[in-house]
């Protein structure tokens, strides 16, 4: 549900193990990329009721990558969806985000910290998770929940912001933010689906973060741009729109131990210079 990038990873994993596996979008062009790679594809819109049938559902395994409606408190997709489909799906495993936390002024933190969204966004995706908790111990389905931070992959880099010259906040005043590549994503959701217990919470994150500068300036080396300029948080609080400066009012370093070893992932890209190439022979230990 929302196959979009990531489920299409997602489903060229299935694919490669001969798997039918079938992506749910509203739009177009992701109808066009999903038919390409030979996925079943289905077109629809859930914010006007538009699901797959019931019966197309039992005993399914749902991944849900829908991302909440743009306004609002509350995760109204996936409550519709849910409240549509009853007790039909096994399992579903649900995309959120390292944002449900909130800031922790960089403080290392695992799965045991409190939820504390401030965002509009992190309180949809933190209603979502509610939500998804309140209809397995309903309905006795399993759910598994991912907290991911930013995604990247060389191909879905801000490389025109950064063409663009836009700037960014001085390095000493930078907050910490933490990322996963695309790829490692695909396989870690794949993983969660096949062997993580029932409710249980991880963060997908790679274990190595950094601050918000350090991920331009290396993104600008990568792809041979210059480094943005750099401001103070007095000159981007006047300069910088106002969903860039709420992610730069929060800073957190999350931990993914709980990721490695309950559900033995080993990341392809460990860390960001990994994930663009720019090391050789590092590995995720």
């Amino acid at each position: 549900m929302g196959c979009g990038d990531i489920g299409r990873r997602v489903g060229r994993l299935y694919q490669n193990e001969g798997v039918k596996a079938i992506g749910w979008v509203r739009g177009e062009e992701s109808l066009r990329l999903g038919l390409e790679q030979g996925l079943a594809m289905r077109k629809g819109d859930v914010d006007q009721g538009s699901f797959f049938p019931i019966f197309a559902l039992d005993e399914a395994l749902v991944y849900w990558f829908m991302p909440p409606q743009p306004t609002g408190e509350t995760d109204d997709r996936i409550r519709r969806f849910l409240k549509g489909v009853d007790a039909a799906p096994q399992r579903v495993v649900l995309i959120s985000t390292t944002g449900v936390y909130g800031d922790c002024e960089g403080r290392w933190i695992d799965e045991s910290e409190p939820l504390k969204p401030a965002a509009a966004r992190a309180k949809r995706r933190a209603d979502a998770e509610n939500t998804v908790q309140e209809w397995a111990a309903r309905f006795g389905g399993e759910i598994v929940i991912l907290r991911v931070p930013g995604i990247y992959a060389p191909d879905r880099l801000p490389l025109e912001r950064l063409q663009r010259g836009e700037p960014v906040l001085r390095a000493e005043e930078a907050p910490w933010t933490n990322r996963i590549h695309a790829d490692d994503l695909a396989l870690i959701c794949k993983r969660a689906m096949e062997a993580a217990p029932a409710g249980a919470v991880y963060n997908a994150t790679d274990g190595h973060p950094s601050t918000m500068t350090d991920y331009f300036n290396t993104v600008a080396d990568y792809a041979g741009l210059p480094r943005p300029p750099q401001v103070s948080m007095e000159e981007a609080q006047m300069s910088m729109s106002a969903g860039m400066l709420s992610y730069l009012q929060e800073s957190r370093r999350i931990r993914n131990d709980k990721l490695l070893t309950e559900l033995g992932i080993r990341l392809q890209y460990p860390s960001l210079a990994a994930g663009l190439g720019m090391l050789e022979g590092q590995d995720s230990d």
